[in-house]
Formats: C-alpha cells, structure tokens, sequence
C-alpha cells in the first residue's frame, strides 16, 4: 500500500522499474509500464478517495511477455474514462496515453474499491551474445513493499472487467 500522497508516485516509479530490469524486461517496456504506472497513480491520487486504509494499492503481474499493471482506490464520483481534449486543455490526457501505450486497459470495482488495470507488452530484453536471460514469470506487488500479498492465479479476480479498452 502507499500514501495517498504525490510522493508515492516516485516512490513506485522507481520500485516498478528495479523489479522489472531485474527480471529482464526490455527497456522500452520498462518505460511503457512506468507511465502508466505514473498516470493511474496521478489519476488515483487527483481524482479519487484512498481506500479504506487510507492508502492506495498498486500492484504488477507478469505472465510471459505481458505485464499487467493495476492502482485501486476508493472511487470517485465518476467513472475514469478516456476522454477527448483539445489544444488548450490543462489536463485529460493520461488515459489517452495508457490506451495508446497498453494493450488494453480497463477499469473493476470490488468492495468499495475501483481499480483500473492495463495491459503492457513487455518482451525481455536482448541478451548479449552468449548470455541467457531467465526472467522470473510470476507475480510481485508494490506498495509499503511487504503488505501486499503476491498476484496469483488463485488471487487475481477472475471476473471480466467492468470496462476494456479497447474492447
């Protein structure tokens, strides 16, 4: 769990970006994941209530070459969506750039809480010649980084989405 405060979004910027290189994930990938996971926090954080707890939830999954990022909250009164803007708008674009960046992305709600998750391709990266890469496929959380319990297949919520995007 993390603070319901603008710090935290360093804070797992930086978490998330250590634990995929450690596993291998291409760079590119690497960077695709963080802004998400910067604009979902932001968002989280700009628009929504912590959870119960006070706090906010951010946790990643990774199965082959696909990770999936996901930030739960206590809601708000609207729906997070994808919405059009202009020039001159001062914000609105963040689901904008975490559907061009994710495969798809969506948004679920669960016992007060609403979590909007994406999709991210996420291929290991190059090995030099020689070199074997073996990325850890499985599961890891991020928050007070001991108190989330790890994305299993068991765990993970096994429901479609609210919404998908794109469908």
């Amino acid at each position: 769990m993390l603070p319901h405060a603008p710090a935290s979004v360093a804070l797992a910027r930086r978490r998330l970006r250590s634990e995929l290189t450690d596993a291998g994930v291409c760079d590119s990938a690497v960077d695709d994941a963080n802004l998400i996971v910067s604009e979902l926090l932001s968002n989280a954080l700009r628009h929504a209530r912590p959870l119960a707890s006070g706090k906010i939830k951010l946790a990643w999954f990774r199965r082959g070459d696909t990770i999936e990022v996901s930030v739960s909250d206590g809601g708000a009164s609207t729906e997070p969506r994808c919405g059009p803007s202009t020039l001159s708008s001062l914000g609105g674009r963040g689901l904008g750039i975490v559907e061009s960046l994710a495969q798809r992305w969506g948004v679920r709600h669960d016992n007060g809480a609403t979590t909007v998750w994406a999709l991210v391709d996420a291929p290991s990266a190059a090995a030099p010649a020689g070199a074997r890469v073996t990325a850890p496929v499985g599961a890891a959380a991020i928050a007070d980084f001991a108190d989330l319990p790890d994305l299993d297949d068991e765990s993970r919520p096994s429901g479609p989405a609210t919404r998908a995007y794109p469908a």
